[in-house]
């Protein structure tokens, strides 16, 4: 497929112009996922906010779709789309660290990985994700929660401000004192709302944390779903910890003769020295782990630790629903599917979304969710396309025997492609004000290659 003719006059971009007659074009259209393979008109990998702009202007006057790419590793692969353009933000990674004001200022491309290196030789960071290699645009913009958010609550929750290029190719700025409302809708709303260049987080003073992964015996799981249960809904806000169903990985971190090996986990994030003792021993005490590979971690090894695993170009499908409570019921559902883990690449996690995060009310922001106790993943992965109906029916089947028993909605960042009826369920009673206020910003539904909100 080579670019059409018919099209006006392409601008002149200070970044490049990718099309079907380059020789990287296939290699420029990949996504992280490998199940999605896409082929659009334009590629514009964009090389400052002025290219951007340039980029909505071209394709509104050419009527093409629109898909931005923030970098990252979006699993429904909404940063590309057939026959359209591609508004490339990756080489738009700067970042500005205010070590005084306790600000972080990252371009629209950047990875978590870049935040975490700026900010760490100061001692700050901000609450993001569990992988460097996510794309900090995609995460914020869906919510964000990773393993600081009982600390710090969620990543919208640390945002000041964003520089947005709206669908008309016009660029403002939203906070809480300019274009509010954007501002309000950003914060979990998705893509849906134009394209973020540049974000300014508040920062938190983390350098060393406390954690690393446990895991004990699948036996063992349904007490130590009911012991973590009650423990992290009543745990001091420096302490987190996200639930799991791996096979081991056969990587050096663990200990050989347990490599493959179905196991229950949980991976800790603790901000207090003193109390990360006090957990550990708790929890040591109460079922002793066969793997403990917790010890003070600076912020950047905590967020590398599993980057390696995930590499580019695997065959991703995962499934999410937010959760409030694990009923008897619910654990020996997740221990039988548990036991079907396809490979060690696949799983299940449940990431707690209280403490910091949960005393924000509903209303507050976009995110719907304050009130849930977990948004639960549910990710079949593998390296092998012939393994493609085998991961995604594993996760498909695990999600569908406990949808049921979840809160309704599911975290935007753990859908696929899942449908209207899906999207408003995410967003519940802030769904109308966010089509209110994507007729506002966006009335044509410029951006809908994303979980998307349609205009009022």
């Amino acid at each position: 497929m080579e670019a059409n003719s018919s099209f006006k006059t392409i601008p002149d971009f200070r970044g490049r112009v990718i099309t079907s007659a380059d020789a990287d074009y296939d290699t420029a259209r990949k996504v992280h996922n490998g199940m999605v393979d896409k082929c659009p008109e334009f590629i514009i990998r964009c090389a400052d906010e002025t290219d951007v702009i340039k980029a909505v202007q071209f394709a509104r006057e050419n009527d093409l779709l629109v898909a931005v790419r923030g970098g990252g590793h979006n699993g429904a692969g909404l940063g590309v789309c057939d026959q359209g353009l591609v508004i490339d933000l990756s080489a738009m990674r700067n970042v500005t660290v205010d070590p005084v004001a306790r600000t972080i200022r990252a371009q629209g491309g950047c990875l978590l990985g870049d935040l975490d290196k700026a900010g760490h030789p100061y001692g700050l960071a901000v609450p993001t994700g569990i992988n460097a290699t996510t794309g900090i645009g995609g995460l914020t913009l869906g919510g964000g929660l990773g393993h600081l958010t009982r600390f710090g609550g969620l990543t919208i929750d640390n945002l000041l401000e964003a520089e947005v290029v709206l669908a008309n190719g016009t660029r403002v700025k939203a906070s809480p004192t300019e274009n509010p409302d954007l501002f309000w809708a950003l914060r979990g709303g998705g893509g849906n709302f134009g394209v973020v260049t540049s974000f300014l987080f508040r920062a938190h003073e983390v350098h060393t944390v406390y954690g690393g992964p446990m895991f004990w015996d699948i036996n063992d799981a349904k007490a130590m779903m009911e012991w973590y249960q009650d423990f992290i809904k009543q745990a001091p806000d420096s302490v987190s910890g996200f639930f799991n169903f791996h096979k081991i990985p056969p990587a050096p971190i663990f200990p050989e003769q347990y490599h493959l090996q179905l196991m229950c986990g949980i991976v800790w994030c603790c901000i207090d020295e003193e109390e990360a003792a006090e957990v550990f021993d708790l929890v040591r005490k109460f079922r002793k782990p066969l793997i403990d590979a917790v010890g003070p971690l600076p912020v950047p090894a905590l967020q590398t630790m599993f980057d390696d695993l995930f590499v580019p170009g695997y065959y991703w499908y995962w499934k999410g629903d937010f959760v409030k409570h694990l009923s008897p019921e619910v654990m020996d559902v997740h221990i039988k599917h548990a036991h079907k883990i396809p490979n060690f690449f696949s799983g299940m996690h449940l990431y707690p979304i209280n403490g910091a995060a949960g005393r924000i009310r509903n209303d507050a922001t976009a995110w719907n969710y304050r009130d849930a106790t977990w948004s639960m993943v549910i990710v079949g992965i593998s390296p092998d396309h012939a393994e493609k109906d085998l991961v995604t029916g594993f996760a498909r089947d695990y999600w569908q025997e406990l949808h049921p028993h979840g809160a309704g909605g599911a975290y935007v960042n753990f859908m696929m492609d899942e449908g209207a009826d899906r999207v408003q369920a995410t967003y519940g009673s802030n769904y109308e004000k966010l089509t209110r206020i994507k007729a506002k910003y966006d009335p044509d539904n410029v951006f809908r290659v994303n979980q998307n909100i349609k205009p009022a």
